[in-house]
């Protein structure tokens, strides 16, 4: 039986920004807009904190009885370090969707914006055949593409337009710089695993690349979040303020540009998710005070 603790693990607590920083940036744009709505926003942070948490129980459990985490080197896997059962990480990883799902659901009577429903549904599908299912994407080389859109544009758009009831440009673009470093969290984690994903026929992107290519363009997701955030300036002057973070791209992109692998780069993780974390604040307060 899983501690709690070992549980916590299993959650894999260092992917959380992917949930935090969406909704925080579009959260900024609601204020600057002049259409925040409190409870509305803490709603949609525990809706896409619930569906992080979701899809990363999914990942464990699918990845899990497929044996293709039996030689994972990164953080704790339930499954295949025996610690937990297949059904009860399926029943943790159900547990997050249907948490995410009934608030939502409050969103959507809030709003009265039915096709929410649609995108809410579309975002549990993506989650769960991630590596779910008989032919999950994630073993082709899109769980980036996914990983932009649900956890860039969707998140950071949502969370604007349940606020404001209004669809904003300033939140479309927004959310590409967004989506970028939620990109990069899983382009750096499937950098540490490209020889053990390679060798259990899970091919991710890192897989189709190679290597080198994948260093490349873990580089191109934290560099163009900046030039996006100076570009917008003419829109919101103080997006400027986003490029005080930059300080914190440079060791994770030192650290992955220099050849590390396998745990070299499971510090990399954290500070990917620190430099997204302030990254998101500091755009966010850009935002709020000059949209």
């Amino acid at each position: 039986m899983a501690t709690p603790g070992q549980w916590i693990a299993g959650a894999r607590p260092r992917t959380l920004p992917n949930a935090v920083v969406p909704v925080m940036v579009g959260t900024g744009i609601a204020i600057g807009e002049g259409g925040f709505v409190w409870w509305r926003a803490i709603v949609a942070l525990l809706v896409a904190l619930s569906l992080q948490i979701g899809v990363n129980y999914a990942n464990d459990y699918s990845d899990g009885i497929r044996g293709t985490d039996d030689q994972r080197v990164g953080p704790m896997r339930l499954v295949g370090s025996r610690v937990a059962t297949p059904p009860q990480v399926l029943a943790a990883a159900l547990g997050s969707f249907a948490v995410a799902a009934v608030l939502g659901l409050t969103l959507v009577l809030a709003t009265q914006a039915w096709w929410i429903l649609l995108v809410g549904a579309a975002a549990i599908a993506a989650a769960w055949f991630y590596t779910g299912g008989k032919r999950p994407y994630g073993y082709r080389g899109l769980g980036e593409a996914a990983v932009f859109l649900f956890f860039g544009v969707v998140p950071v758009v949502g969370t604007a337009f349940v606020q404001t009831e209004q669809l904003s440009w300033a939140a479309l673009v927004a959310s590409v710089p967004v989506g970028l470093l939620s990109c990069s969290m899983l382009v750096v984690n499937n950098l540490r695993d490209v020889g053990t994903d390679g060798q259990s026929g899970k091919r991710t992107l890192a897989v189709v690349l190679g290597a080198e290519r994948t260093r490349t363009l873990y580089a191109v997701c934290l560099v163009v979040p900046f030039v996006v955030a100076l570009a917008m300036i003419p829109l919101a002057w103080l997006t400027v303020l986003a490029v005080l973070a930059l300080p914190l791209a440079i060791a994770p992109v030192r650290t992955v540009r220099s050849g590390a692998v396998g745990p070299a780069l499971i510090g990399v993780l954290q500070q990917t998710g620190k430099l997204q974390m302030a990254y998101g604040l500091l755009l966010s307060i850009g935002l709020a005070i000059t949209l």
